[in-house]
């Protein structure tokens, strides 16, 4: 038996059979033409491209009708690759003038593409190289007329054990009989496993040499909950997890009996329970989860899924889509939280750290055009729901001053055509970076409300890569200067009055919702998978028992120390405590 660690992107628990997907990582051998079979390279290359994007285009069809337009963006970037002209001359280049073979000219522009992407010091971009491997394989495929990997044929569940998936093999499979997912590579922000939280298959990913580590035909168990897999278990291991999984399941029954009400604890104070999502199409499961309403809508599909810029039509129409299934629950729409790579591809200015760099609200402030267009949309569908902007990375009262004035100069515009908009929209400032916690009574003067985003707080604070898994055990939410840090965001935007809320991961932390309501936290916003479990710790405990731990975690000294503690809270505060984060 081996038990495996890495990183958990889509929650739940499978029990059964591994099957190994077997790599396509052989190298293309150097082969060079004829000068009088050229124009025949080009054109098997061109009818390889045309076939694979008919095959991606089918693809896309299948993903918007199974789990909506947003998640189908995703195959709709990977499109976009393949109509990009420059790479399609990159490759016809490369066998007219070097009169390479339509493969091995496939593979080196393709391939150089990823090597670049991977060496980018940014999680979202580099996290796009499978993406380019991807095509890749399948314009091989075309090319060599090999065989298409398939798991058509299977007739029983299994998990996907592979070095890395791309999103179309990913959007590809048959989701009745694959699982759960186990592989080498990946991250939280991948593509393949934003699919498998839409597809909601537990998924586990940098597991290392899981795809060697583990045969066709083992048994495996993968928990995407807790991030663990444990290769060819015991019987021991195995009736622990079988009892682990019944139990789970009626647990889980309990949660969804219990998940449309009210989050109040038992002295009376009313938490609100949001939403994090990242497409229009997640907000039936949100609402199904209990969700009060959208706390954070990340946009940078958006920017991510085509290669251009979206135009204001494309934004409010995903607004629009969002506000049309909340039924009058509130949206707040974080405008993009990108940097100068991602947003502007032409953009040649390279930054040594690009999270320190000319990104969020500062890329805003230098490109302003496509903030405005974001910006317009919003107000415009401000007029059809309830919604909140909210801006990232602000760091400077000046910031704030700025996006207002671009947001007062929209609204007259707005007003002088005739268009409806909502004039009391209110802008947050989300609280990233230590200065503005330092500085958010200042801040107040200009923003209608806060939301803590922990992920980079906690980085920036610490300074610690957060995406490093080198330094995994130094990025903690439970670090007293972390802790301490939020209770004087808490504590100085509740001094002026204006309301807070916490959106980062900690948020959907169970360990740690009772010292933030300790600390005078009233708002999360949190995957949805968790909302009904945060729900039920509220309703749980009374807020004057969260404040005593929250001052006891405080006056610890070590995260560890603080950790073992809030896990001793949780048990004694909340029936089944020990349950909860452990569920699929």
């Amino acid at each position: 038996m081996e038990i495996l660690k890495g990183i958990p992107v889509s929650p739940g628990l499978f029990i059964g059979e591994a099957f190994v997907l077997e790599g396509e990582e052989a190298r293309i051998p150097e082969r060079f033409v004829l000068s009088e079979l050229v124009d025949g390279e080009v054109a098997r290359f061109e009818k390889a491209l045309a076939s694979v994007r008919e095959e991606m285009a089918a693809l896309a069809d299948r993903v918007r009708n199974e789990i909506g337009e947003g998640a189908a963006g995703i195959l709709v970037f990977a499109i976009s690759i393949l109509d990009d002209p420059k790479l399609s001359g990159e490759i016809i280049s490369h066998i007219r003038q070097d009169r390479n073979s339509a493969e091995f000219a496939t593979s080196r522009v393709l391939r150089g593409r990823a090597r670049i992407l991977k060496s980018i010091p940014h999680t979202l971009l580099s996290q796009r190289a499978s993406d380019i491997m991807d095509i890749e394989r399948r314009l091989l495929r075309a090319l060599l007329g090999a065989k298409r990997e398939t798991l058509s044929h299977l007739d029983r569940p299994v998990a996907v054990v592979a070095h890395d998936l791309g999103p179309a093999q990913t959007a590809s499979m048959d989701h009745g009989k694959v699982r759960a997912f186990a592989l080498d590579v990946g991250g939280k922000t991948s593509h393949t496993a934003i699919l498998a939280r839409a597809y909601r298959i537990p998924a586990v990913v940098g597991l290392g040499t899981i795809s060697t580590d583990v045969c066709g035909g083992d048994t495996i168990i993968v928990d995407g909950t807790r991030g663990i897999v444990v290769v060819r278990p015991d019987e021991k291991a195995l009736a622990r997890y079988r009892k682990l999984e019944a139990e789970r399941t009626d647990f889980v029954r309990l949660l969804g009996r219990e998940r449309n009400m009210p989050a109040v604890t038992r002295d009376g104070v009313h938490v609100r329970v949001m939403a994090n999502i990242e497409f229009p199409e997640e907000v039936p499961a949100a609402i199904e989860y209990g969700a009060e309403g959208i706390g954070l809508f990340r946009t940078e599909f958006l920017y991510l899924r085509s290669g251009i810029l979206p135009s204001e039509w494309d934004h409010f129409e995903a607004y629009r889509r969002s506000l049309a299934k909340l039924g009058g629950r509130p949206l707040v729409i974080r405008t993009f939280d990108l940097g100068a790579d991602k947003l502007l591809p032409a953009h040649d200015r390279h930054e040594r750290n690009p999270s320190l760099g000319l990104r969020s609200i500062r890329l805003s402030m230098k490109y302003p055009e496509p903030f405005r267009t974001q910006l317009r949309a919003i107000a415009r569908a401000s007029a059809i729901g309830r919604v909140r902007v909210m801006l990232p990375m602000v760091s400077t009262i000046d910031e704030l001053r700025w996006a207002r004035s671009v947001m007062s100069e929209i609204m007259a515009d707005l007003e002088r055509e005739g268009l409806p908009f909502d004039r009391n929209l209110e802008m947050g400032t989300m609280i990233e970076v230590p200065a503005s916690a330092v500085h958010i009574e200042s801040l107040a003067k200009l923003s209608d409300f806060f939301s803590i985003g922990t992920n980079d707080l906690i980085q920036y604070t610490l300074a610690v890569d957060r995406t490093d898994e080198a330094l995994a055990g130094l990025y903690t939410p439970a670090h007293p200067s972390v802790l301490k840090l939020i209770r004087m965001a808490i504590d100085g935007a509740r001094r002026k009055g204006k309301p807070i809320a916490m959106c980062g991961e900690m948020a959907g932390d169970i360990l740690f919702t009772v010292p933030l309501i300790g600390m005078g936290l009233t708002e999360f916003s949190v995957a949805p998978a968790v909302i009904d479990e945060i729900k039920r710790i509220v309703r749980s405990v009374r807020a004057s028992d969260c404040r005593e731990v929250a001052e006891a975690a405080a006056a610890m000294d070590e995260p560890s120390e603080v950790i073992g503690f809030l896990r001793s809270a949780l048990r004694r505060l909340v029936p089944d405590g020990e349950r909860l984060g452990e569920r699929g």
